[in-house]
């Protein structure tokens, strides 16, 4: 009898774990790009967030490959302490028209290397940025980009990501336009705009009550464990009396 909370105890713990590990498993790890100014036809600051994925090595350089069929004509990279940054430039051939503007040439790539210690260690992250446009009229701009650790490794974010299927495992970063507007909407168009803002603000509400739905989950958990591990230290305390 003694045995049996101990493994139900074991058991629960096993559980506590695995609920823990799938929470901690919703976070991607991935390089993404993001911008909160970027609009087709105009500058937009892209941001890059780097987390470190070895449980080992530093991160010591990264290169973000700007594929010439969606040139950005003008390109400056904000500076990061610790990290020096080049670029690339190179024709486009055949030049492409952007916004007007017919494009012969531009960045094809930038490349941030770290300097000696002050690379991006086992859990944590960076983030570059870059100043950049005129912005191509598409819906979405594909960055390939390649990450390299001081053990000579190298992740190779470059694959596709197709609409209805699963995301690759080395997705290369997209910064999505689709949504983004030249100034001067109509009233039409900020009552559709104020709408997805609701909806988002909804959709964050919810997310967040997912969150402490799961948190409270994770907390009964460990509350029936201690309960169980009281439990059973009672019993054995008996069994010796």
């Amino acid at each position: 009898m003694p045995v049996r909370p101990l493994r139900v105890l074991a058991a629960v713990s096993v559980t506590t774990v695995a609920v823990l590990a799938a929470g901690v498993g919703t976070a991607s790890a991935h390089i993404r790009v993001s911008s909160a100014d970027a609009a087709p036809g105009g500058y937009g600051e892209l941001t890059f967030r780097v987390p470190n994925e070895s449980d080992t090595a530093s991160t010591v350089s990264l290169r973000v490959q700007i594929p010439t069929d969606t040139p950005l004509a003008s390109v400056s990279v904000k500076p990061v302490p610790g990290w020096t940054a080049t670029t690339t430039t190179g024709a486009i051939d055949p030049p492409v028209e952007v916004h007007g503007s017919e494009v012969t040439e531009a960045v094809t790539e930038i490349t941030w290397t770290a300097d000696a210690g002050a690379g991006i260690a086992p859990g944590e992250y960076q983030t570059f940025s870059i100043s950049a446009g005129p912005i191509p009229d598409v819906d979405e701009l594909v960055l390939p980009t390649i990450q390299t650790y001081d053990d000579g490794e190298e992740s190779a974010w470059i694959e596709p990501t197709v609409e209805g299927e699963e995301e690759p495992e080395n997705p290369a970063p997209v910064l999505s336009l689709t949504g983004s507007d030249d100034a001067g909407h109509d009233a039409d168009e900020a009552s559709s705009d104020d709408s997805t803002d609701a909806s988002d603000a909804t959709a964050d509400d919810s997310d967040d009550s997912d969150g402490l739905a799961v948190t409270a989950l994770v907390v009964g958990i460990v509350g029936l464990v201690a309960g169980l591990a009281g439990l059973g230290l009672g019993l054995a305390t008996r069994r010796r009396s």
